[in-house]
Order: C-alpha cells, then sequence, then structure tokens
C-alpha cells in the first residue's frame, strides 16, 4: 500500500522500516531540539502524512528513548487522523524531558515511531441495561 508522505526538510530521508520484521517506521527530528529538564518540549518530524480513510497513524516511543535521553511521552501515544494533512500539519513528537538536565535531539536523531493501524467506524447503539455479568471493577483480575 502506498501512503502519501510530504518531506519539509528534503535533506533528511524519509521515515523507514528498519528491518524486515519491523512493524514500525523512524521519525527523524526536522531540526536540532533541547528540551528543558523536567519540562515538555515538541521535537518536528519533518513530515505530513496523508492517512487513507481505513487507517491512523500512531505515534509512539522508541523503546530505547527513556533509557538513552530520558524523554517519556506526556500522552502515551499520538494519533493522527486521516484528515490531519494540510500545509501546517507536521507531525511533532511531544516529549517530555524527566531528568535533571537539558536533552539535546540532533537534527536527524530518530526520534519516535509511526505505526499504521486499521480503523473502522461505529455506530452506539445505546441500551438502557448494562450487562449481567461483572468482573469487579478497575484492576479485578489482579490477585
Amino acid at each position: 500500500m502506498k501512503v502519501e508522505i510530504f518531506r519539509i526538510d528534503q535533506s533528511i530521508p524519509l521515515p523507514k522500516y528498519e528491518t524486515d520484521g519491523s512493524f514500525a517506521f523512524d521519525f527523524l527530528a526536522r531540526e536540532k531540539t533541547i528540551i528543558p529538564a523536567h519540562q515538555i518540549g515538541f521535537v518536528p518530524g519533518n513530515v505530513i502524512v496523508k492517512c487513507p480513510k481505513n487507517l491512523a497513524l500512531l505515534i509512539l516511543p522508541r523503546s530505547s528513548t527513556p533509557r538513552k535521553k530520558s524523554l517519556v511521552f506526556p500522552h502515551s501515544v499520538g494519533l493522527i487522523d486521516a484528515d490531519y494533512h494540510g500545509e501546517k500539519d507536521e507531525i511533532i513528537i511531544q516529549v517530555y524531558n524527566i531528568s535533571d538536565n537539558p536533552v539535546t535531539i540532533e537534527k536527524k536523531e530518530r526520534i519516535a515511531q509511526g505505526l499504521f493501524v486499521k480503523t473502522e467506524k461505529i455506530e452506539f447503539d445505546e441500551v438502557h441495561t448494562p450487562g449481567e455479568i461483572s468482573r469487579g471493577g478497575f484492576g479485578s483480575t489482579d490477585s
């Protein structure tokens, strides 16, 4: 399947799958960005992606980023909708610096990964009673 993508800085390679077994591809930082200690920062991802109507693009942290860079995603997962692809809709990676020192992201550094997932629109069918079987609430499967 082909997906339309626009690179803002043509000197930075397109996102790519690093191995044949990879499900996600890496986003590269468009510019050097410094995230102050204990603050949220925004790293430009250099691309605008036009998701097909049946796919959503999830923006996920790379597993090594907290350990190597002391950066986490304050919102856990980013979501790119099918209608987010205008000229000002560059994918921006939101990160939180958990360290006591500023963290530098260099231009072209891998900062996040993207994963396409199939989606389907649903309609809610409101009912007037919940199901009869209850599991017991939040954390009910923990022993």
